[in-house]
């Protein structure tokens, strides 16, 4: 396993595009506050010109996109919902030329069971939804859609555009482009949707006539995964990378995960063991404890994580801690405002953690050989 460090986004980027000089794809896993948007504009503005603010080199889909567009809600009228779409971004170059509704639609109707207008003149979408009536249907016009549908409308929005790049033969719009930066795509969808995009994603790029270069980030596990198994890799090629923050210092360090997709899981183990020894122990920890849990259970064949959770003769332990586990990794627990977790429930995660690691036979050399943090008595 290589483990390379890197002091930041910007040394971090450069090596990326570097990489990709070899590459058609480099895939990488990182969890939700790491840092992966920031990475993503910080790859993009390596690709621009300083003498030339229109000459650039990547399109990219990340947080930032969906903001491109935003909702005329008609609060006068309460009539007639529209998508706004800013016309000033290079996103759209050649917009009103290239019949997109045509484009969209194919894809789209992998996902959603609404329709839509693209309007080129007042730069607007307008949705439409059949719903049943009397008569049999009706089209409901002017409809806002859900977050949900908003973001798949988004994403296969781009996703034409992508094909756009990949017909195009230079003297386009999109002529431009030399790499694509996907950062998580589908934080909206569930599971069936999330390999359904990602299938469809790995399929479209990996056209053998395509000369482009891509960059594909995501907290999302299956995704990821499903990512890593559609990509076929080249032997002793390193495309598939874990990213986490470096807790020595204040870079970030990256993992080659190998040939195994679920290298996340471990990685996430050994990250949370690192913190428990460091006592920086945040909220937000108990969600990737829960994570771990759950896809232990499932590797298993248990309906819940809490059969993973060590029970004492009397059972007392395996209830508490289960509900504990259960009840502190929903809360509304920021990892870009990281809070500290309270003395009390330090001392159950280190327990918990620790007769996971004890319980299941994970190679000791991930783990430091010293003997566990003692936890406090709980009453």
């Amino acid at each position: 396993m290589t483990v390379q460090p890197f002091t930041g986004l910007p040394a971090l980027a450069q090596h990326l595009r570097d990489e990709l000089d070899n590459k058609k794809f480099i895939l990488l896993y990182a969890y939700n506050g790491v840092g992966k948007t920031r990475l993503s504009t910080e790859f993009k503005n390596l690709g621009k010109d300083a003498d030339d603010e229109d000459k650039r080199d990547t399109l990219y889909f990340n947080a930032f996109t969906e903001d491109l567009f935003s909702w005329d809600n008609d609060l006068d009228n309460d009539a007639e919902r529209v998508l706004k779409i800013n016309a000033e971004s290079r996103f759209f170059s050649g917009l009103d030329q290239m019949e997109m509704d045509n484009r969209i639609r194919p894809l789209l109707d992998r996902y959603a069971d609404f329709d839509f207008r693209i309007d080129t003149d007042k730069w607007e979408v307008s949705f439409s939804r059949e719903v049943p009536d009397d008569d049999g249907h009706r089209t409901e016009d002017g409809i806002k859609v859900s977050r949900g549908e908003e973001n798949i409308f988004i994403w296969c929005f781009f996703l034409a555009i992508v094909q756009l790049v990949l017909d195009d033969d230079g003297s386009g719009p999109y002529g431009w482009v030399k790499y694509i930066y996907i950062d998580d795509p589908i934080s909206s969808l569930d599971d069936q949707n999330a390999v359904a995009v990602a299938t469809h994603l790995a399929r479209l790029l990996k056209a053998p006539e395509s000369q482009l270069k891509t960059m594909i980030s995501t907290h999302h596990a299956l995704f990821f995964n499903v990512l890593c198994n559609e990509i076929k890799r080249k032997k002793n090629r390193r495309d598939r990378f874990f990213l986490a923050r470096d807790r020595s210092s204040p870079g970030y360090i990256l993992r080659d995960t190998g040939d195994t997709p679920f290298f996340y899981h471990v990685a996430a183990l050994t990250e949370l063991y690192e913190a428990e020894r460091s006592g920086e122990l945040y909220t937000h920890h108990f969600n990737m404890l829960r994570a771990i849990l759950e896809k232990t259970a499932g590797f298993h064949g248990y309906d819940n994580f809490s059969a993973c959770i060590r029970q004492g003769d009397d059972d007392l332990d395996g209830v508490l801690h289960a509900r504990l586990v259960n009840i502190l990794s929903h809360g509304n627990y920021s990892l870009y405002e990281p809070r500290e977790m309270l003395e009390e429930n330090k001392d159950y995660f280190r327990r918990i953690l620790h007769d996971f690691i004890e319980r299941y036979p994970f190679n000791p050399a991930l783990f430091p050989s010293e003997a566990p943090a003692e936890a406090s008595s709980t009453s």
